[in-house]
Protein backbone atom coordinates (compact mmCIF):
# COMPACT_ATOMS: atom_id res chain seq x y z
CA UNK A 1 0.00 0.00 0.00
CA UNK A 2 1.61 3.51 -0.58
CA UNK A 3 0.88 6.31 1.67
CA UNK A 4 0.53 9.61 0.49
CA UNK A 5 1.37 13.16 2.47
CA UNK A 6 2.50 16.06 1.15
CA UNK A 7 1.84 17.77 -2.41
CA UNK A 8 4.72 17.29 -4.46
CA UNK A 9 6.23 20.35 -5.84
CA UNK A 10 5.83 19.99 -8.98
CA UNK A 11 2.30 20.45 -8.22
CA UNK A 12 2.50 23.18 -5.61
CA UNK A 13 2.71 26.34 -8.28
CA UNK A 14 -0.61 24.89 -9.48
CA UNK A 15 -2.57 24.68 -6.03
CA UNK A 16 -0.98 27.44 -5.23
CA UNK A 17 -2.43 29.29 -8.34
CA UNK A 18 -5.88 28.12 -7.39
CA UNK A 19 -6.12 28.89 -4.09
CA UNK A 20 -4.70 32.45 -5.24
CA UNK A 21 -7.74 32.69 -7.86
CA UNK A 22 -10.33 31.62 -5.14
CA UNK A 23 -9.04 34.67 -2.90
CA UNK A 24 -8.70 37.05 -5.41
CA UNK A 25 -12.44 36.30 -6.92
CA UNK A 26 -13.65 36.37 -3.36
CA UNK A 27 -12.28 39.47 -2.48
CA UNK A 28 -13.64 40.63 -5.71
CA UNK A 29 -17.07 39.27 -5.07
CA UNK A 30 -17.45 36.83 -7.36
CA UNK A 31 -18.49 33.85 -5.77
CA UNK A 32 -18.72 31.74 -8.67
CA UNK A 33 -15.66 32.27 -9.93
CA UNK A 34 -13.92 31.65 -6.27
CA UNK A 35 -15.68 28.45 -5.74
CA UNK A 36 -14.35 27.27 -9.11
CA UNK A 37 -10.79 27.61 -8.20
CA UNK A 38 -11.45 26.18 -5.09
CA UNK A 39 -12.96 22.95 -6.57
CA UNK A 40 -9.98 23.04 -9.25
CA UNK A 41 -7.47 23.11 -5.63
CA UNK A 42 -9.58 20.28 -4.44
CA UNK A 43 -8.73 18.02 -7.81
CA UNK A 44 -5.17 18.61 -7.70
CA UNK A 45 -5.11 18.22 -4.13
CA UNK A 46 -6.87 15.35 -3.11
CA UNK A 47 -4.40 12.92 -3.56
CA UNK A 48 -2.46 14.42 -0.46
CA UNK A 49 -3.85 15.01 3.08
CA UNK A 50 -2.48 18.27 4.15
CA UNK A 51 -3.93 19.86 0.38
CA UNK A 52 -7.07 17.79 0.42
CA UNK A 53 -8.03 18.79 3.86
CA UNK A 54 -6.73 22.48 3.79
CA UNK A 55 -9.63 22.60 0.57
CA UNK A 56 -12.28 21.32 2.65
CA UNK A 57 -11.81 24.01 5.67
CA UNK A 58 -11.64 26.77 2.22
CA UNK A 59 -15.04 24.82 1.69
CA UNK A 60 -16.25 25.25 4.88
CA UNK A 61 -15.12 28.82 5.51
CA UNK A 62 -16.96 29.46 2.32
CA UNK A 63 -20.11 27.27 3.07
CA UNK A 64 -19.90 30.05 6.33
CA UNK A 65 -19.45 33.23 4.48
CA UNK A 66 -22.12 32.17 2.00
CA UNK A 67 -25.01 31.10 4.91
CA UNK A 68 -25.27 27.82 2.95
CA UNK A 69 -26.23 25.20 5.74
CA UNK A 70 -26.15 22.49 3.09
CA UNK A 71 -22.21 23.53 2.40
CA UNK A 72 -21.53 23.36 6.01
CA UNK A 73 -23.40 20.56 7.05
CA UNK A 74 -21.77 18.73 4.06
CA UNK A 75 -18.10 19.99 4.29
CA UNK A 76 -17.74 19.17 8.16
CA UNK A 77 -17.60 15.11 7.27
CA UNK A 78 -15.14 15.80 4.40
CA UNK A 79 -13.39 17.84 5.94
CA UNK A 80 -12.69 15.02 9.13
CA UNK A 81 -12.49 11.90 6.77
CA UNK A 82 -11.15 13.35 3.24
CA UNK A 83 -7.52 13.50 4.60
CA UNK A 84 -7.73 10.32 5.65
CA UNK A 85 -8.98 8.69 2.55
CA UNK A 86 -6.34 10.71 1.04
CA UNK A 87 -3.71 9.14 2.90
CA UNK A 88 -4.52 5.50 2.70
CA UNK A 89 -4.91 6.72 -1.34
CA UNK A 90 -8.48 6.32 -1.80
CA UNK A 91 -9.74 8.92 -3.17
CA UNK A 92 -12.94 9.83 -5.77
CA UNK A 93 -10.52 10.86 -8.74
CA UNK A 94 -11.36 14.38 -10.26
CA UNK A 95 -14.53 14.70 -7.43
CA UNK A 96 -14.67 18.80 -7.18
CA UNK A 97 -15.47 18.30 -3.11
CA UNK A 98 -18.65 20.11 -2.70
CA UNK A 99 -21.27 19.34 -0.65
CA UNK A 100 -23.63 19.14 -4.18
CA UNK A 101 -21.55 16.12 -5.11
CA UNK A 102 -21.87 12.55 -4.01
CA UNK A 103 -18.45 12.56 -1.74
CA UNK A 104 -17.44 9.37 -3.12
CA UNK A 105 -18.26 9.73 -6.95
CA UNK A 106 -15.60 10.01 -9.25
CA UNK A 107 -15.20 12.41 -11.62
CA UNK A 108 -13.40 13.09 -15.29
CA UNK A 109 -10.68 14.88 -14.75
CA UNK A 110 -10.83 18.58 -16.64
CA UNK A 111 -8.28 18.36 -20.16
CA UNK A 112 -6.31 21.77 -18.16
CA UNK A 113 -6.09 19.76 -15.06
CA UNK A 114 -4.75 16.65 -16.88
CA UNK A 115 -2.21 18.98 -18.64
CA UNK A 116 -1.23 19.90 -15.01
CA UNK A 117 -0.70 16.46 -13.71
CA UNK A 118 1.16 15.29 -16.64
CA UNK A 119 3.70 17.70 -16.58
CA UNK A 120 3.87 17.28 -12.71
CA UNK A 121 4.35 13.87 -13.74
CA UNK A 122 6.78 15.17 -16.28
CA UNK A 123 8.77 16.54 -13.64
CA UNK A 124 9.46 13.74 -11.39
CA UNK A 125 10.91 11.39 -14.39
Amino acid sequence: MKFYTTLPKSLKPYFDKELEGYKAQLEGGHLLKAWHHLERAHIIGQRYPFAHSYVHWKMLLFGIRIKSAKEVIGQIPRLLIGGVKSFVGKVPVGNPGGANVPPLKPFPIDPEIQIMFDKAKAELN
